[in-house]
């Protein structure tokens, strides 16, 4: 079942237009302020939040449907995470682990070495945001293999670092004009199965066969990979894709990577979504929905991997912060405690049907898709493939008006992607969904 809040749930509430005045007031005084290079979805300025509701500057309240982009998992100020925070920012707020350790970066390491897929020995290391552990993982791999190549797919998506920029497929915003990017990265097909129209088993194959033509299997350090494709469309692939990668992987002494930054806990009804195929890979790559808001990220992966680094090859001044390790702990008992990997599964069994109902009657709808509550709508132009940004734009735009957040991604900017808290109660998914509904059926009109 969804999970109902202890705050008023009933509506969201529009006292002016979104953005009201006092937003616009405030993003009069950001442009003169804060860098023109930082993008905001929708530039509502937020003063509070709660659950599934934003409350912005002008008193109005939105219903959540994108998380701060998968973080808030747990909700916004989850009671545990909050309680957590408070007792931590008491005590203290930083050493440095690397200077004088504490338990708490010890407990989220014994945590994640127990969540994560597979029985094997395990360490982990933390860090502070997805493109850290990312571009961590990668130095692990290369240390532990002897070996630079490292392999990743067409639409992926992995950070801002000048090594995860360089990982990321799609070039604006993320990577035109930042150049030169790191070397010894090499992009292969991925699975994209409403437009390649292969068997997982298929896309593999094809991936292997350039790995194998353009590099050779003993040349590759690491394959990294996100179980399903984040900011390149939420792209699920073809199933037997992921296990067919991981055994070449294991047979070419390559280190298999999951970026699961934006796929982990318990997003898509998995605590992480290789567990969805049952692929264990020799490294996990977290952040986003860890610690219920705070940043904190990190590398979790076979013992003999890990510690391949020697001391002091890891680390970093904030990794690991002690607030940010408390909130950590305090997300993963709300996840534990209220089951929201179950609840995932219930938002999505509540939105895919209707989103398909939407696809058949409106026919601006190329693919619905997703697992749990990571759930995308591709727009295309009528009668075709051919992506449609516009109509994206346009819906997300309505959306915003009428209260609901909701984000697009991909590739070519033509899918809305729905990441609702997992706490979110029935009746704002409901209502949140159903701006979405209406803001396509105009649309697809026009």
């Amino acid at each position: 079942m969804l999970r109902r809040m202890t705050a008023t749930t009933t509506s969201s509430r529009l006292r002016t237009e979104v953005p009201g005045p006092e937003s616009r007031a405030l993003h009069q005084r950001r442009t003169s302020a804060v860098a023109a290079g930082v993008g905001s979805v929708l530039p509502a300025y937020v003063t509070s939040a709660n659950g599934g509701l934003l409350t912005d500057a002008d008193g109005n309240t939105l219903i959540d449907l994108g998380s701060g982009i998968a973080v808030t998992n747990v909700g916004h100020a989850a009671p545990a995470v909050v309680e957590r925070v408070r007792e931590q920012a008491e005590r203290f707020t930083h050493t440095c682990f690397m200077v004088t350790p504490y338990e708490g970066y010890v407990e989220v390491c014994e945590t994640l070495n127990q969540l994560t897929p597979g029985d094997h020995e395990k360490r982990s290391v933390l860090f502070n945001s997805g493109a850290e552990a990312v571009e961590n993982a990668v130095k692990i791999a290369r240390v532990a293999t002897g070996r630079q190549a490292v392999v990743v797919f067409d639409h992926a998506y992995h950070g801002r670092t000048n090594l995860t920029m360089a990982l990321t497929a799609k070039s604006v915003p993320y990577k035109h004009g930042f150049g030169p990017f790191a070397p010894e990265v090499y992009r292969v097909p991925g699975s994209y199965p409403c437009h390649d129209g292969l068997t997982g088993e298929q896309a593999a194959a094809a991936a292997i066969d350039r790995i194998e033509k353009q590099l050779g299997g003993d040349s590759v350090a690491a394959v990294v990979i996100e179980p399903i494709q984040g900011e390149g469309g939420f792209i699920e692939p073809a199933p037997g894709f992921l296990s067919a990668l991981s055994r070449w992987c294991t047979a070419n002494g390559a280190v298999f990577v999951a970026d699961e930054v934006q796929t982990g806990f318990c997003r898509t009804g998995a605590w992480f979504a290789c567990e969805h195929e049952d692929v264990v890979p020799d490294l996990v790559a977290t952040a986003k929905g860890i610690a219920g808001g705070l940043p904190l990220a990190a590398v979790t992966g076979r013992a003999e991997l890990m510690d391949a680094v020697p001391p002091g090859g890891l680390g970093g001044t904030y990794g690991g912060n002690p607030i940010a390790c408390a909130a950590g702990l305090g997300a993963i008992e709300t996840m534990r405690t209220e089951n929201l990997a179950d609840a995932a599964r219930s938002i999505g069994d509540m939105v895919l049907p209707r989103l398909r109902a939407l696809a058949e009657e409106t026919g601006v709808i190329g693919d619905v898709r997703g697992r749990g509550a990571m759930l995308a709508v591709e727009f295309v132009r009528p009668g075709t493939h051919e992506p449609d940004p516009d109509i994206t734009k346009r819906i997300a735009t309505a959306c915003h008006a009428a209260g609901v957040v909701v984000l697009t991604c991909g590739t070519y900017g033509n899918v809305v992607r729905l990441l609702p808290p997992l706490t979110l109660p029935a009746d704002l998914l409901d209502e949140g969904l159903s701006a979405l509904e209406t803001a396509t059926r105009e649309e697809a009109t026009r």
